[in-house]
């Protein structure tokens, strides 16, 4: 299996890369036997034409800009392998469309994927490549990623996916509004309760038409819930909690602000991540004090005016949002020379050097502790305390839900949100028909 060496120009190298087009660090590999099929690593050095493969991901905006940006530094900084980038429209289509490929038998080498895709299909019968032998290699430095993201894709004893990058919902808000309202932001986000105030005042004391925007989705709501000291299931498995008092008091808080106070907006619908950067727009353009949104979305954001903070806690509980990674998942009906091409690539896109020019541009977690340690990355936060907080945040996080029946509780959690944010519907009803649903569907996982 190839070996990537650690990449050994500066971090500042990476960015001249990035402006003049020039090939960066070469990459060079070991010679290694396949256990499946005899072939060398070398093979794809000695190659006279180099392996192609694709890598499909769900990005928009500037972040897709970036990752293109990224693979071209990546194609002209050695010569064994050519990443051909494939943007989908986010990441449930990505999926879909692997799905297809896979039967089509001309999947990608390398796409982006969540937590517990990896979990569903993952295994030894899944359709997923076990990364262990790769990653275990010493120039990766396997004990170097943080494990609150590669825990999660170990399935039946391996690993079938490298966290790319780390994603966390965090406070966004317009330090414009806020002031021309004279809200103290540490105070307004110390908890929900006071963001609500906070909102109620900004309507009353500015132009702007929502004090905050909820970002349309269950995930937000499940955020909250948890925050105020909810879980999806009980510890042993056995019991659905979701429309404990709990999840009913936060969820039925954010109804309330939606339809009753009007204090909070929501958008929903469009295609792809259409909805999320018209939310993003509301709050741009002076139009809502803040919104809750991913931490990778600070390429599309002004920090002029924009700036950050952790997300709070409910009812007097410490917050719990969950921090999540979006994986590089490899298919295991692919050729063996393409898993090799696939898993060099993937080790370039991790690198400290990659990760910390990443997360400076477009806002994600870095997957590697040692990212820490790049000085540009390190001037960078210093000089932009936002920057770090999706870091803060994840320190005190809860862990991705990996939904033990396949995606039926999350599904039934993401139809009880739409009730209770689109159509008005209480919480208590929302939450106790989805978690008829989702009992039964544990239940029936449980006995099988």
């Amino acid at each position: 299996m190839s070996k990537l060496k650690m990449i050994v120009t500066l971090f500042v190298s990476i960015l001249l890369l990035a402006a003049c087009g020039t090939g960066g660090a070469s990459l060079d590999s070991e010679s290694s036997t396949s256990e499946d099929d005899n072939s060398t690593a070398t093979d794809i050095e000695t190659s006279v034409e180099p392996v192609e493969i694709e890598f499909w991901y769900g990005l928009g905006s500037v972040a897709g800009e970036t990752m293109e940006s990224i693979i071209s530094d990546f194609n002209q900084s050695q010569e064994s392998v050519i990443v051909k980038g494939v943007s989908q429209a986010d990441y449930t289509e990505t999926w879909q469309n692997v799905q297809a490929a896979l039967a089509a038998n001309n999947a990608p080498a390398v796409f982006i994927g969540g937590t517990s895709l990896v979990n569903a299909y993952g295994g030894d019968e899944g359709i997923f490549e076990p990364l262990d032998d790769y990653m275990d290699a010493e120039d990766f430095n396997r004990a170097d990623l943080l494990s609150v993201f590669t825990e999660a894709n170990i399935v039946d004893g391996k690993t079938y996916g490298v966290a790319a990058y780390g994603t966390t919902q965090i406070m966004y808000f317009n330090a414009n509004v806020y002031q021309e309202a004279g809200i103290d932001p540490d105070e307004a986000f110390a908890s929900w309760e006071n963001l609500a105030e906070a909102s109620e005042k900004i309507q009353v004391d500015t132009d702007a038409e929502f004090g905050h925007m909820i970002m349309w989705g269950y995930e937000n709501l499940r955020d909250i819930a948890l925050s105020n000291g909810g879980q999806v299931i009980s510890d042993d498995g056995t019991e659905v909690l979701i429309n404990s008092p709990e999840w009913v008091d936060a969820w039925e808080f954010v109804r309330k602000s939606i339809h009753d106070d009007k204090t909070m907006g929501i958008i929903s619908g469009g295609q792809g991540w259409e909805y999320w950067y018209r939310t993003i727009d509301q709050v741009m353009n002076d139009n809502a004090g803040g919104y809750v949104g991913s931490s990778g979305d600070r390429g599309d954001l002004d920090f002029t005016y924009i700036d950050a903070r952790v997300q709070p806690g409910m009812g007097g509980n410490s917050p719990a949002p969950i921090a999540n990674g979006l994986n590089m998942i490899i298919p295991k009906a692919i050729s063996q020379a393409e898993k090799d091409a696939g898993f060099q690539w993937i080790e370039y896109f991790t690198s400290p050097e990659v990760q910390s020019f990443w997360s400076m541009t477009i806002g994600y977690i870095p997957v590697r502790e040692s990212t820490m340690q790049v000085p540009e990355y390190q001037q960078h936060v210093e000089e932009n305390p936002y920057a770090g907080i999706p870091y803060q945040q994840a320190l005190h996080a809860s862990p991705e839900f990996i939904d033990p029946t396949g995606g039926l509780i999350t599904d039934a959690l993401a139809i009880a949100a739409d009730k209770v944010e689109l159509e008005n519907i209480s919480a208590q009803d929302a939450l106790n028909e989805a978690a008829e649903v989702a009992q039964q569907a544990l239940d029936d996982h449980n006995n099988q």
